[in-house]
């Protein structure tokens, strides 16, 4: 009896060491990560949820009867902290889907207001988040913004390409929204996502293929293949663990569960990412009777390739808007903006492995439609029509990453950047 007290004893005592030391090593791991006493940390927040989780749905995303696939309200949108420049601040998406913090449409609380209205793709969604503020602050030190109170409202959204941002653009003018200036930032999704629904047989002007095909899975049971259905398995039962870890990463007190659980959290999520992706990518059988038409490919008029149809919809798009706005007597901005698949950038060793992917399912439709874009624009006097910036080589002398994935998004320098570029076009005479 009294050995096995004294190996309890032992056993007991070892664990607590053993605990200790865990917790002192945790605490110094967190101080290294984020620069302060995990007990003490002021910024620590709750971990987000997955979106996707959201009652229970299988998607956040829905379909909008005029713009295609679109956020619902309500959903969180999380800045990583390698992004940050301050505190978290809390991001959902608005009454019509898009990360703001005004509903649509927005009314002006006075005279002194001016309404910026910024539209486009994934790249304008994150520059409505990262390029904003440092593109009012170039505004306002200009004489002609110095006593305005400048509201900047995003109308971008992930997968959107022309003619999505002239609908949304007509569609909120004739809601009554009021514009003192807009900001269109494209160009790699019309050419990326138009040559991928090119390949899938789709009309290259339609929403992109890569967003759009997920949900019509959801609608259409004859697209539900076994290798559908078990991937939504994975991502319901990985959803669900992520939620639940989130919950006890939230509520522990204790450093070395804390590091624990997070570092778990990371790898399902990463899990549940790909799966995400793998999904995406699975083929999507066209149901004759689903309820989402969408029209196939047509065909290309005699003389023109394929990607020059697509640059034309582009320019004749973006001067639509243009009209539009004119009419109203409201400035416009068109940017084409940087991609590391195309131009002169000379990139680091460690940049080029974050920024690309020769497998990459956009890279060949930016290598072939960006001389498309300029050419077009060029035919087309977009420079001569509207305030046409091509950005393509905005970040060519600078040696800061500028790039943060393998597609087109940019680092919080490039959005500041291109906040540059796009203050310089504003205020040219």
């Amino acid at each position: 009896m009294r050995s096995f007290r004294r190996l309890a004893t032992l056993l007991v005592v070892n664990l607590l060491v053993l605990a200790l030391a865990a917790e002192g090593l945790s605490l110094a791991v967190y101080y290294y990560q984020h620069g302060w006493l995990f007990y003490l940390d002021p910024y620590r927040t709750p971990r987000a949820a997955v979106p996707d989780m959201a009652a229970g749905r299988l998607t956040n995303e829905g379909m909008h009867p005029y713009f295609g696939q679109s956020h619902r309200p309500g959903v969180p949108f999380d800045i990583p902290e390698s992004l940050r420049t301050g505190p978290p601040q809390k991001r959902v998406t608005n009454n019509f889907g898009f990360v703001a913090p005004h509903d649509y449409p927005y009314r002006k609380a006075s005279d002194r207001q001016l309404i910026v209205g910024l539209f486009g793709g994934s790249v304008g969604a994150w520059f409505c988040q990262l390029g904003t503020d440092r593109l009012l602050s170039r505004l306002r030190a200009d004489a002609r913004f110095r006593d305005r109170e400048l509201v900047p409202l995003c109308f971008a959204h992930e997968g959107y390409k022309q003619p999505q941002q002239l609908l949304v653009l007509s569609y909120f003018l004739s809601v009554g929204q009021v514009f003192d200036l807009v900001v269109n930032i494209d160009g790699f999704n019309e050419v990326a996502l138009g040559h991928v629904n090119a390949e899938r047989g789709r009309e290259p002007t339609m929403p992109s293929a890569m967003h759009l095909d997920p949900l019509m899975a959801l609608v259409n049971q004859g697209a539900m293949t076994p290798a559908r259905l078990e991937t939504l398995a994975a991502l319901s039962r990985d959803r669900a663990t992520l939620t639940r870890l989130g919950a006890r990463i939230t509520a522990t007190r204790s450093a070395a569960l804390f590091i624990g659980l997070d570092q778990y959290a990371a790898i399902v999520d990463a899990r549940y990412r790909r799966a995400r992706v793998a999904f995406d990518q699975l083929p999507s059988p066209e149901a004759a009777d689903s309820l989402i038409l969408v029209t196939p490919k047509a065909p290309t008029p005699p003389g023109e390739r394929e990607v020059d149809r697509m640059a034309r919809n582009w320019a004749e798009s973006s001067q639509l808007m243009q009209q539009l706005l004119l009419a109203r007597g409201v400035p416009y901005v068109h940017v084409l903006q940087p991609n590391q698949y195309y131009g002169a950038r000379v990139f680091s060793d460690a940049e080029r492995r974050v920024a690309f992917n020769d497998g990459s399912p956009f890279k060949p439709g930016v290598v072939e439609g960006y001389p498309a874009l300029l050419r077009q624009a060029e035919a087309s006097g977009l420079t001569s029509k509207e305030r046409f910036v091509d950005a393509t080589g905005a970040f060519d002398r600078l040696t800061a990453p500028m790039y943060m994935d393998d597609c087109c998004h940019f680092t919080l320098a490039g959005n500041e950047r291109l906040a540059e570029v796009v203050a310089d076009a504003v205020l040219r005479p």
